[in-house]
C-alpha cells in the first residue's frame, strides 16, 4: 500500500494574543521539517475493531488518528469509511517523538484524513477537512493545507501560506513529557501578556530567517517561560542558540 507522509512542524514563534472562552488566541508561524516524518499506509487485517499499528504510548481511544476517524465518520456518514476501517488497519512508522512541540500527533491526524479523502474519493475540500481536523487538535488544519511555512492564528483554524524556502534545523527532544493544557495554564495564571495588533502585523511579515537571528529563544516563544518553571529540568537542556517548538520538549536551531 501506498506510504504517506506526516511530516512534523517547528513554531518559528509562538505568541499569546487575547483568550477566547477557555482556549488561548495565538499568532505563530508554523514551518514544515522536510527530514522528519511519521509514515502512514493502510494495511489488511484479521479483526474488525479500529487498529492502529504503531509505537504508541497511548491508547487507541486517546489516538488522534482515532479522534480523527470518528470526526470524519460524524461529517460524512460514510458507510465505505467504516468498510475501510473494518478491514484495513492505520500502519504508523513513528519517527516524530511524541510531547514534543513537533506536531507529531496532528500530523498523522492530518495525514490520515488526507488519506482516506484520496482512498475513499471522498472529493472533500481542504477547508471541508480543515474544519474536520480542528475538532481533534488545535495543529490539524495546517497539516491539512500542507503548506512549507504559515502564520497560523486565532486557536488555529486561521492558516495563511508565508512564502519562503524550507530551513534546515538541528532539532533534539529532551524525555520530558510536557503537558500542553498545564504549560498555557501556567503563562495564563503567570505571564499573561499578550502582544497588541501592531507586534502581530509585525511578525506576520518578517520572513522566519529574520525573526531567529534577531529574537532570544524567550522573546520568540512565550510558552518557553510557563514550561521552565512548570518543568525545571528543561533548563540543563537548553543551549544557547536554540529555540523553543511550540509547548516543547524540543529545541531546535539553524544549521
Amino acid at each position: 500500500m501506498k506510504l504517506y507522509k506526516a511530516y512534523a512542524k517547528v513554531n518559528i514563534f509562538l505568541k499569546i494574543t487575547g483568550k477566547r472562552d477557555a482556549y488561548h488566541e495565538i499568532v505563530s508561524r508554523f514551518m514544515r521539517v522536510e527530514d522528519l516524518y511519521d509514515e502512514l499506509s493502510f494495511t489488511p487485517k484479521e479483526f474488525e475493531y479500529f487498529e492502529i499499528v504503531g509505537n504508541f504510548s497511548c491508547e487507541t481511544r486517546q489516538n488522534t488518528i482515532y479522534k480523527a476517524y470518528l470526526a470524519l465518520l460524524e461529517y460524512t456518514k460514510s458507510d465505505s469509511l467504516k468498510n475501510l476501517m473494518i478491514k484495513y488497519a492505520v500502519n504508523v512508522k513513528k519517527n516524530i517523538p511524541a510531547f514534543a512541540g513537533l506536531g507529531g500527533g496532528s500530523s498523522d491526524a492530518a495525514t490520515y484524513l488526507k488519506m482516506c479523502n484520496s482512498v475513499l474519493h471522498l472529493n472533500l475540500s481542504l477547508e471541508e477537512l480543515a474544519a474536520i481536523g480542528l475538532k481533534v487538535g488545535a495543529d490539524v488544519p495546517f497539516f491539512i493545507y500542507g503548506y512549507d511555512s504559515a502564520n497560523v492564528s486565532g486557536i488555529g483554524e486561521i492558516v495563511e501560506e508565508f512564502e519562503e524556502e524550507l530551513l534546515d534545523f538541528d532539532i533534539y527532544t529532551p524525555k520530558v513529557e510536557i503537558s500542553t493544557p498545564k504549560v498555557y495554564k501556567s503563562y495564563r495564571d503567570n505571564f499573561y501578556n499578550p502582544i497588541d495588533e501592531k507586534e502581530v502585523q509585525r511578525l506576520k511579515v518578517t520572513p522566519s530567517l529574520q525573526i531567529l537571528n534577531t529574537l532570544s529563544s524567550r522573546d520568540a516563544n512565550d510558552l518557553f517561560a510557563p514550561a521552565l518553571k512548570e518543568y525545571k529540568q528543561l533548563k540543563s537542556y537548553h543551549k544557547e542558540g536554540y529555540f523553543f517548538s511550540g509547548s516543547g520538549s524540543s529545541f531546535f536551531r539553524l544549521l
